[in-house]
């Protein structure tokens, strides 16, 4: 038995269940999908959940609304409706939410857009996202041949390809030269000051998530080639590359950043063919997705830190598939904040921060979330249909949680019972028959199928 599934089946036994009542379903072309539940619907002033279950507002098609057990009101002034959709906890939050909690969530879509030729880039910093203290990322588009110009950073840079493919080159401290061609769910590292250049491949190019060690990064202020030569008095080019000045006549006035190239071929054909041309002794790419997962009872797990990608040493990260209806365990990460990407479906996260303070915040695909190190949280999937993808990123070497069911499952018993079932043995014995098997699950499935409620709701 697990925690999750143990407090879901709670839910299902511990109410008095009203009869249903109608909510009208929002505008649109598709009929609503049934909202399986025995109380009325949720959003009404008759619907009653004493266990905060979640609420899929945009898979339900519902129209959130401030009313909770009975207490709230209807709202009269303007309301923005598809932003309170996509956030259905923060128009309804749960009861356990308490405190003032600084905002943990941003939308790559409130971003500034900066377009370029063949291409576009956006980023997520400390300056959109305040709690962004550690980790800052950067979403960018290149069509096929489209070049991110050769640059380097003060930061280091971990990149997630989402789409597409994508050539990368890079120069190690020793001279050698590193050329790869990645596919999606491939990463890239580049230490910091290591200089490197990026360019779409295929038809439709590529699209990818790039992650800098430092939340203050700006995209804006890479230290780009152009830039720098169009800077440089031309006699001084001159003497470095041992050319006339009159070959630097033709040079960018200002920084090209992002613009069209010519189509690449073969790395075979491409790499310099000099005599003083010398390959890379380091690996700067890894295929994350190609790694075997960590299969658990909700979903999947992999997770890539410096002891699979050595080059890496101040990012880590895990890939999470949590299956439909599951639940990305309650626990807490011990070394970074995490920054999570969600690359697909959408999540409810509350954040427990200490002193009595708890916030729940609803994640969809392109937003970015932030739990500060060792505050308690979990990752539930909204949809009971749908699939949720989710990357976790820390500044960090390795890849450190702690699981709060593992955690009670190796304390003392009487440890365990004291602290929650003082006063009610029969619930604390099945809190422990639930906690018996303590192996690693990260990823829940909490389908109640096969528990005995009838017993279960005649013991409690």
């Amino acid at each position: 038995m697990y925690l999750s599934s143990y407090l879901a089946l709670l839910g299902v036994c511990g109410g008095v269940w009203a009869a249903p009542v109608e909510q009208a379903p929002l505008a649109g072309n598709g009929a609503p999908r049934v909202f399986r539940s025995k109380t009325p619907r949720p959003y009404t002033p008759d619907h009653r959940d004493p266990y905060d279950r979640k609420v899929d507002s945009i898979g339900n098609k519902l129209n959130p609304l401030p009313w909770r057990n009975g207490d709230g009101a209807t709202m009269l002034g303007p309301q923005n409706e598809e932003r309170q959709r996509q956030n259905p906890d923060l128009i309804r939050p749960p009861s356990t939410d308490h405190g003032n909690m600084k905002n943990m969530r941003w939308s790559f879509a409130d971003s500034h857009i900066r377009i370029e030729e063949g291409g576009w880039t956006r980023q997520t910093t400390i300056r959109e996202l305040p709690t962004s203290v550690e980790l800052a990322g950067v979403n960018m588009r290149l069509e096929e041949g489209v070049i991110r110009e050769l640059h380097w950073h003060k930061e280091a840079e971990w990149a997630y390809v989402l789409e597409g493919s994508v050539r990368i080159t890079a120069l190690d401290t020793e001279g050698g030269s590193f050329v790869d061609d990645l596919e999606k769910g491939d990463l890239w590292y580049f230490p910091s000051g290591h200089p490197h250049s990026l360019q779409g491949l295929a038809p439709n190019g590529t699209e990818f998530l790039l992650i800098f060690d430092d939340g203050n990064f700006n995209e804006e202020s890479t230290f780009l080639l152009t830039d720098w030569v169009a800077r440089t008095p031309k006699s001084v080019l001159a003497e470095n590359f041992r050319v006339h000045p009159e070959v630097f006549n033709a040079i960018p006035q200002k920084e090209k950043y992002i613009f069209q190239g010519r189509q690449v071929d073969s790395i075979d054909k491409e790499i310099p063919d000099g005599p003083g041309y010398k390959k890379s002794k380091l690996n700067f790419t890894h295929k994350m997705l190609a790694q075997e997962p960590m299969i658990t009872t909700g979903g999947k797990v992999r997770i890539t830190d410096s002891t699979n990608f050595p080059l890496s040493k101040s990012v880590a990260a895990a890939h999470l598939d949590i299956e439909p209806g599951a639940i990305r365990e309650m626990h807490w990460h011990p070394n970074a904040d995490e920054w999570s990407y969600f690359i697909k479906g959408r999540a409810r996260v509350t954040i427990f921060a200490g002193e009595g303070n708890a916030r729940t915040f609803d994640y969809q695909a392109g937003d970015v979330g932030i739990v500060p190190k060792n505050m308690g949280h979990f990752i539930e999937n909204l949809s009971d249909d749908e699939p949720l993808e989710v990357l976790e990123i820390f500044r960090a070497e390795k890849f450190q949680d702690f699981s709060l069911f593992q955690w009670m499952g190796e304390t003392p018993k009487k440890m365990v019972v004291d602290h929650l079932f003082a006063t009610d043995k029969k619930s604390g014995e099945k809190f422990l028959k639930a906690i018996e098997n303590a192996e690693a699950d990260p990823i829940k499935d909490t389908d109640t199928d096969g528990w005995d409620e009838e017993e279960d709701k005649e013991e409690l």
